[in-house]
């Protein structure tokens, strides 16, 4: 058994001996499975009281896997700090209930001259007790206990279909349940740009429209915004990282990245005359359920039309069963659309096709027959190596697009990496593989006639010939003429052979260090010369605005 040291003991008795009796317990603070799982009210209770005072002089919520150490450490608090108004004291006489503490408390006080003793009952502690219990019980539960598991299965089953991969915020689905006294409700998927996962079910076209004319406002402070919000009429799922990871672990760049384990759903209701509440309520739960399982199927069933290029008109009837329902109706009937229509207009309101124009006819200059319009403008780039060894690892793990038996001579593969934001990760991929792959990459020859610059074009040329400008380096900068000496004896080394590696994480922990977990693709192409690409030197022309 543990005891004191010599040197505790001595200082505990320094302390004025008081004739008090000390009540002594630890006891869950709640038994009710209304209480979620995660609840503090799932805890235990060390409570310590002056009896013949009637105050509390030390009190600790603690897990209940915490051995009897626990209700000793509160004690010494209880002596030498005790809460106002008690003043620093030693008891006389110690009372509990719990025939193992009793024992256990003589062990380790045996020195400090304080009877130990059992009674079966403490009234000032029930009494204590029975004031916790019945506020925690009262407390309303986030979810239904009888939904709560099941919205959390439904909500995961949404998480890994990861709806937000292939729908924007503006595609929205309608999900016709005319039961609750909810008609429709208007989903819009939230997560395509890797920041908020989650969806949205507002209750009106209204709503949802209206909402989003205030986002795209310009004018619109941060105050006006949250007002905006608040004015929402929706019920909501969304996904964070559950409280109990790691908070020594680096930051996540990206919720995705993390394993279903540390994810957490939340559910709730917002509404112009409730504000935001975390709760949901009996027919609220309902609703939410039947709309997550119909979502659910219908996304299952019609994945493969969702991730074309264009938003089709579908439409599916699912018959959901409604689980420990009092109601005579074991089920309902869930009509699931989307909504080609609206998506045009709230990409109208937002001026998707506007921005795209204003790009095309800026006046910025530009070189020559090349699009620069694949690589995101904030990625990071750099020029490297990829060691053989980690090549292997590549291949297994991510997605490769290999371009023949690569001979391994030298420190490993020349890479060219871009690390960007997942969504704009993903992008670049898309449209890599839609081009028919990546055919080779060259350093070409620039010029700036403006200013008599000179620049090595960093090239990327697709199967389909095309070619896309990577980087723009000046011909005398002395950091990129090493690395370029690095990557040419790299290249001839391999006999040509070279790499482009897609990877995420740009905003975080791992941002111009991206390790393998953050790399999502990898091109192999060959390396061409200036003179086998043969395009010359290409020069920056501007591109005139015309009214």
């Amino acid at each position: 058994m543990t005891s004191f040291n010599r040197s505790t003991s001595r200082r505990l008795k320094k302390l004025t001996q008081i004739p008090s009796v000390w009540e002594g317990d630890r006891r869950p603070l709640s038994s009710s499975p209304t209480q979620p799982k995660d609840s503090e009210a799932n805890g235990e209770c060390i409570l310590w009281v002056d009896g013949s005072q009637g105050i509390v002089r030390g009190m600790d919520v603690i897990a209940p896997d915490i051995g009897p150490e626990a209700i000793v450490r509160t004690l010494m608090r209880a002596m030498e700090h005790p809460h106002s108004p008690a003043k620093p004291a030693r008891p006389q006489r110690i009372v509990v209930r719990d025939r193992e503490i009793q024992f256990y408390l003589r062990g380790v006080l045996q020195d400090l001259d304080i009877a130990i003793d059992y009674a079966p009952e403490l009234p000032l502690i029930d009494e204590l007790f029975r004031g916790f219990s019945d506020i925690l019980d009262s407390q309303i539960p986030d979810l239904p206990p009888q939904y709560a598991q099941i919205l959390r299965d439904k909500a995961f089953a949404i998480w890994q279909a990861a709806p937000w991969e292939f729908l924007e915020e503006q595609q929205i689905l309608s999900i016709e349940i005319n039961k609750w006294d909810v008609g429709t409700l208007y989903a819009s998927v939230m997560g395509m740009l890797g920041m908020e996962y989650g969806i949205l079910f507002y209750r009106s076209e209204d709503s949802l429209k209206r909402f989003r004319a205030a986002v795209l406002r310009d004018d619109e402070s941060t105050q006006r915004l949250e007002e905006a919000f608040l004015k929402q009429d929706c019920l909501f799922l969304t996904f964070e990282q559950a409280d109990d990871t790691d908070e020594d672990e680096d930051e996540i760049d990206d919720l995705a990245d993390l394993p279903l384990s540390e994810i957490d759903p939340t559910f709730g209701n917002i509404h112009p005359l409730e504000g935001l509440r975390s709760v949901l309520y009996d027919e609220e739960a309902l609703v939410v359920l039947v709309a997550l399982e119909s979502l659910s199927r219908f996304l299952r069933d019609h994945r493969r039309q969702l991730h074309g290029a264009t938003f089709p008109t579908l439409s599916r009837r699912y018959r959901i069963s409604i689980p420990q329902s009092e109601e005579s109706t074991k089920s309902v009937s869930i009509t699931v659309s989307t909504m080609p229509q609206m998506a045009a207009e709230l990409e109208e309101m937002a001026g998707f096709g506007v921005e795209a124009q204003e790009i095309e006819d800026s006046d910025s200059p530009t070189f020559r027959s090349l699009r620069d319009d694949l690589i995101p403008e904030d990625s990071f780039l750099s020029l490297g190596v990829v060691s053989w060894e980690m090549l292997e690892y590549l291949y297994k793990g991510v997605n490769c697009h290999k371009a023949g038996e690569i001979k391994q001579v030298g420190d490993g593969l020349p890479v060219i990496l871009i690390q960007t934001s997942r969504p704009k990760a993903k992008t670049v991929i898309e449209n890599l593989e839609a081009a028919g792959g990546l055919k080779a990459i060259c350093f070409n020859p620039g010029a700036d006639p403006f200013d008599n610059n000179r620049y090595d074009l960093g090239l990327l040329q697709t199967q389909n010939d095309e070619l896309f400008l990577f980087g723009e380096f000046l011909d005398d900068d002395p950091t990129h003429v090493e690395a370029r000496k690095k990557w040419n004896q790299r290249c001839k080394n391999t006999k040509g052979y070279c790499g482009l590696i897609i990877a995420k994480g740009l905003t975080g922990a791992s941002r111009g260090n991206p390790q393998l977990k953050d790399m999502m693709a990898l091109f192999e192409a060959r390396s061409l010369s200036p003179k086998d690409l043969g395009v010359g030197t290409l020069q920056l022309m501007p591109q005139l605005q015309f009214e």
